[in-house]
């Protein structure tokens, strides 16, 4: 039995909402305005998110360029492992064909336009169907991207980023860039290759790599330093390749702990700038940081949205969240105001993100099975983020916060603190500065001040 419903006759009449594709998808969801004075139960407006409002120099649109994530809003099925697919779409016909998937993509440029987004991502594998070999999966990638090009022409939409399903197909299951056989890493590559350059076509304005199995479940059968020069060489292909091609666009790293694999390489900010680093590559990448990947990593939400931006290596973010009391990657829509506040307090204080965006990585519930979720959902979090943008803006402006952290450390603005600000102090230099000055008074760190601070703002 087929996992999707299929296409009414009735709908395959209609016009399309944008010209090169049969059907009207949304019947009845009228392009998403808006109205800040809507009630509670009003949740196909925006109440927060007015795309032109200017807040701290730039417009809402600029500071948050939302972008909606192709392989859950139109690949996603509901099914867990625990159960089967639950959101039967009335697009989908059930099958793998080019036609189910042209009629998918026009399904999905309908719903970005009447979201009001301006960018959308996707892997290669979400938008055509994989062939028999890689010369007809190439080829059918070209006649959907024909069809992409054609779309984003009539609509204005952007590519934000394009990226490579490197995991999911069976060969893929010792890895990719990392696997233990050749063969499969230049299969890979090869893949990289076509993903770049339709990604060229597209005018993408950044490429993702995502390392979905770059990792190991026991150490005994992995030689780990031979993994990690292949991986780093086989960015050094994509960069050469990159470079021939001319794309301009900026390549990216996403950090993640674990899952699929027990232990992922790129297991944190932190581990991909060191990685970076050591084989030379930091210059030719930034990082994607997915929020509910560092929370797996036992970290805070923003940590590595913040650590990326102190090492000037945070080049986007996959805005979603998780449920750490379950303890895997949930890929839910970020509705906590505080959370978005501190997000967006960091990409203010480094003048925005561009060429990146904040990229909704994120699926509704398998129980959310209306058409009309898909936009509650996403309108949801574009106003979180939207007063998380306003909050932070206060926050700034005020500059109590930031006032309060430079006294913190106002010790290193002169005499021996100011030399080991620079790095010039020497050891020596500070016993002597103790046996005069005697043991130092420890500071309360306010943490409770702090916090309730931000709570003045959110």
């Amino acid at each position: 039995m087929s996992s999707f419903a299929p296409a009414s006759s009735k709908k395959a009449k209609k016009r399309a909402a944008v010209d090169g594709v049969d059907g009207e998808f949304f019947p009845g969801i009228q392009k998403i305005q808006y109205k800040p004075d809507a009630g509670p139960e009003d949740v196909l407006c925006f109440k927060h998110y007015n795309a032109s409002e200017i807040v701290y120099g730039k417009s809402m649109e600029e500071w948050l360029r939302f972008s909606v994530c192709y392989w859950h809003t139109f690949r996603g099925t509901g099914a867990d492992p625990f159960g089967f697919p639950t959101l039967h779409r009335p697009w989908e016909d059930g099958t793998d064909s080019m036609e189910n998937a042209k009629r998918r993509l026009g399904a999905a440029f309908e719903f970005f336009t009447k979201l009001g987004v301006k960018y959308w991502t996707f892997h290669d594998r979400d938008i055509a169907p994989e062939g028999n070999d890689l010369a007809e999966t190439n080829r059918n990638l070209d006649e959907v991207v024909d069809l992409a090009v054609k779309l984003q022409g009539e609509t204005g939409m952007k590519l934000l980023w394009g990226t490579c399903n490197l995991f999911a197909n069976p060969r893929y299951m010792n890895g990719a860039a990392t696997n233990p056989d050749a063969h499969i890493v230049a299969h890979a590559a090869a893949q990289v290759k076509k993903g770049l350059e339709v990604t060229k076509r597209l005018g993408g304005q950044n490429f993702v790599f995502w390392g979905g199995r770059e990792g190991y479940h026991t150490i005994l059968n992995t030689d780990v330093l031979a993994e990690l020069s292949h991986m780093a060489n086989f960015f050094k292909m994509a960069v050469a390749h990159k470079k021939k091609i001319g794309f301009t666009g900026q390549f990216l790293l996403e950090p993640k702990p674990k899952e699929p694999t027990k232990h992922q390489y790129d297991y944190d900010a932190m581990t991909v700038i060191g990685f970076l680093k050591h084989f030379g590559l930091e210059k030719d990448f930034k990082l994607n940081i997915e929020p509910n990947h560092t929370t797996l990593a036992g970290h805070g939400y923003e940590h590595d949205v913040v650590m990326a931006s102190a090492f000037d290596m945070l080049g986007s973010i996959d805005s979603n969240t998780g449920s750490p009391d379950l303890g895997w990657d949930t890929d839910q829509f970020p509705m906590d105001v505080k959370n978005c506040t501190m997000v967006m307090k960091t990409v203010l204080e480094m003048g925005g993100l561009a060429p990146g965006g904040l990229n909704f990585d994120c699926k509704v519930r398998r129980e959310s099975t209306d058409l009309e979720d898909m936009f509650i959902s996403h309108v949801g979090a574009m106003d979180a983020f939207a007063r998380g943008l306003k909050s932070a803006a206060k926050v700034l402006q005020e500059g109590v916060l930031t006032r309060l952290v430079k006294e913190r450390y106002l010790s290193f603005s002169s005499g021996i603190g100011a030399k080991i600000a620079k790095g010039t102090a020497t050891i020596e230099e500070c016993e002597d500065y103790i046996m005069q000055k005697g043991e130092p008074k420890a500071a309360s760190g306010k943490q409770e001040k702090f916090e309730a601070i931000l709570n003045h703002y959110v």
